[in-house]
């Protein structure tokens, strides 16, 4: 496996195609790190300022955070797409296979330098921004701020892997390069922007709502349009993003007005942030490892000749 792995990465890191999405990177966090600067800059320093570099946005361009949930799926497509079919019509599949190396150690070296790339770039991506942040703002972060970018990381790297998971799958399946690419696309499309339309569509036929509702319905009619968005790994990363860079939310859900008064206006611990991002978190995981598990089945299953 490590024969494959240390040849991938080399793949990647020579290619036109990793140098474009890694100079894309750097621009969006270029772009989020003046707009979290200037808003920073105008907001005062109380609170969770390091973290603020991250999750500050501006009037026209977003944060750190959004450009991160924008890119990442792109970065993992770009690298899944092609993984397979790529070999396959280029022959060179079967030629790598006949020699003493396993169809496992094939598929899981692949999926291995996807996620080691994926975790350099976001890793020195945010290095970038703390290293300059740092030097703009002149506030060094404290152990929370670190432990929480920490998590952030894990968190993202997950979410690259997802979508690189789901675009080997379709490697597997699909011989033609194109048509994986496209059925790629329009998964991240449905889980981006058509089930946002899709949840409320489905929780107002569940729960119709009318001027004279009781708050329950409303609520029950909130719920199903989480529930249905939850299975969006979007929605998930969104969440758990959310609550992690920013310590005062205190809940996913609806908060109603007496419930409301009883919460002292806190930010949330470490602790306490990190009980309330473990489904999101669980749930990302397990969404990757189904993915590669049924990539893993299916290419073991698969017939290769060498014609």
């Amino acid at each position: 496996m490590f024969v494959i792995l240390r040849k991938e990465l080399a793949d990647y890191f020579t290619s036109i195609r990793c140098f474009v999405l890694f100079l894309l990177v750097v621009f969006a966090s270029a772009a989020a790190l003046y707009v979290a600067y200037e808003g920073i800059r105008g907001g005062g320093s109380k609170g969770f300022v390091f973290l603020r570099l991250f999750t500050t946005s501006g009037e026209v361009l977003p944060s750190f955070t959004t450009f991160v949930a924008l890119l990442v799926p792109v970065v993992g497509i770009a690298l899944g797409f092609d993984a397979i079919n790529r070999e396959r019509s280029d022959g060179t599949i079967s030629r790598v296979l006949s020699q003493p190396i396993y169809r496992d150690s094939f598929i899981n070296g692949k999926f291995m330098a996807g996620i080691a790339t994926i975790f350099i770039m976001v890793l020195s991506t945010m290095l970038i921004v703390s290293g300059y942040g740092l030097s703009l703002i002149g506030v060094t972060p404290t152990t929370e701020e670190i432990l929480r970018l920490l998590i952030f990381l894990i968190f993202t790297v997950v979410f690259g892997a997802f979508w690189m998971g789901l675009s080997m799958l379709f490697s597997i399946l699909f011989r033609r390069i194109g048509t994986s690419l496209l059925v790629t696309i329009g998964a991240w499309l449905f889980f981006s922007i058509f089930i946002l339309m899709i949840a409320p569509a489905v929780a107002d036929a569940m729960v119709p709502l009318r001027d004279n509702s009781a708050a329950a319905e409303f609520v029950r009619n909130y719920d199903i349009q989480q529930g249905i968005m939850r299975l969006s790994p979007n929605t998930l990363f969104s969440e758990a993003t959310l609550a992690l860079l920013l310590p005062q939310v205190r809940s996913f859900g609806l908060v109603t007005t007496n419930l409301a008064s009883y919460m002292i206006p806190n930010p949330l611990s470490m602790g306490q942030s990190a009980i309330l991002i473990w489904p999101q978190l669980t749930s990302l995981l397990s969404l990757t490892l189904m993915v590669f598990a049924i990539s893993y089945v299916v290419f073991m299953r698969q017939e290769i000749r060498s014609t």
